[in-house]
């Protein structure tokens, strides 16, 4: 959860509390109206304005994100602290009505239920139980306790109440701790599933051998290019071919035709642009495809890999006696284009490279009315 939506909720929650106090205050006032607030009105409209002021100052520690300053940026036990001040002075003012105003303390409660840690919600309860404690304590050394016996009613009936709320917030929490750990567990599965589905997408997108794209990617590359060409624009096509390749691999044999095939695969990315895409056709063939590339772009850039891989070391190591090269057929390719027509016109160039003598690149449009 982000900072900003986080504190949205927690001043969703504190204005969840102030309806919460407004409500009580109205209550005080009934009490009032009903005869059973045994103070003056003064009093009470000093109270309930102190309760105002209260929230008021809580409201500008939210709205000015202050709040996210300390360990718990809800403030629950300070809103619950003020709520039992502000219930337990409202007590000491209520005669028999007190054991109706006396059901709102584990409402109170209630409110720090699933938000606080279990020390932090019995330490709210003590509080709640001293407060009554100290209330009733100090009407019966005033003597002002009118019946001793209902305060003692009273009494315990709240411990049992406060008692049982601190056991089930500790179900509660040990329950909600369950929750987060399965949540987190399943978080780490869903983890690790996307971390393998990326791993299989990769495998069933790449050449094992050479690390490249495969024909079945690349096809799919090069329809999302093409359907992304602007009009007027032209890419470079080009198939790829090792020449005497399968002479290489009956002569050296099949590992070091793959250490061939591998060295052409390191030279390409090394020779390309990072938008352009090559990928393995099959066998010995590869395709590249040059995005936003002209005629003599293409040329350029299939020359200077003819280049490359006929000055790989490679040949020098393990193809004593022998040197690498290529044979290329280019076409381009528009935006109303047909990207296997296109294929057929670079292959169509790429046979006349080869059987013209290899080791050379050919354009499939100077041929194109031929």
């Amino acid at each position: 959860m982000t900072e900003t939506a986080l504190q949205k909720l927690l001043i969703k929650r504190f204005l969840l509390a102030v309806s919460t106090y407004s409500l009580v205050v109205v209550l005080a006032w009934v009490a009032f109206l009903c005869g059973h607030f045994l103070a003056p009105p003064g009093l009470l409209v000093a109270g309930s304005g102190l309760m105002l002021l209260t929230q008021v100052l809580l409201g500008l520690v939210f709205l000015s994100g202050i709040n996210l300053r300390f360990k718990d940026p809800s403030l629950t036990e300070l809103q619950i602290v003020l709520a039992l001040i502000g219930l337990t002075w409202l007590l000491a003012h209520l005669g028999q009505a007190r054991g109706t105003f006396m059901v709102v303390y584990p409402l109170i409660l209630m409110f720090g239920l699933f938000h606080l840690r279990g020390c932090a919600f019995v330490r709210c309860a003590a509080l709640v139980f001293g407060c009554f404690l100290v209330l009733n304590g100090w009407e019966g050394f005033t003597g002002r306790m009118a019946n001793p016996s209902l305060a003692l009613l009273q009494g315990s009936a709240l411990l049992v109440v406060l008692v049982w709320l601190c056991l089930y917030a500790r179900y509660v929490q040990a329950s909600r701790q369950r929750i987060r750990k399965h949540r987190f567990a399943l978080q780490a599965h869903q983890d690790t599933l996307r971390g393998m589905m990326r791993q299989l997408e990769e495998l069933v997108a790449t050449d094992e051998l050479t690390g490249l794209f495969n024909r079945r990617h690349f096809l799919r590359l090069a329809e999302q290019e093409l359907g992304r060409m602007e009009a007027g624009g032209q890419h470079g096509l080009a198939l790829i071919d090792l020449d005497h390749f399968k002479r290489i691999n009956d002569v050296y044999g099949h590992a070091v035709g793959d250490q061939v095939l591998q060295a052409f695969a390191h030279i390409a990315r090394a020779c390309l642009r990072e938008t352009d895409i090559v990928a393995r056709y099959g066998g010995e063939e590869f395709v590249l495809l040059l995005p936003h590339c002209s005629a003599q772009q293409l040329s350029v850039c299939c020359e200077r890999l003819r280049r490359a891989f006929a000055e790989a070391e490679l040949a020098a190591v393990v193809l004593p006696g022998s040197h690498l090269s290529l044979s290329a057929g280019m076409a381009l390719l528009t935006k109303d284009d047909d990207l296997d027509a296109a294929l057929h016109r670079a292959d169509q160039a790429l046979y006349r490279a080869k059987h013209g003598g290899r080791n050379r690149c050919l354009p499939a449009w100077e041929y194109a009315d031929a």
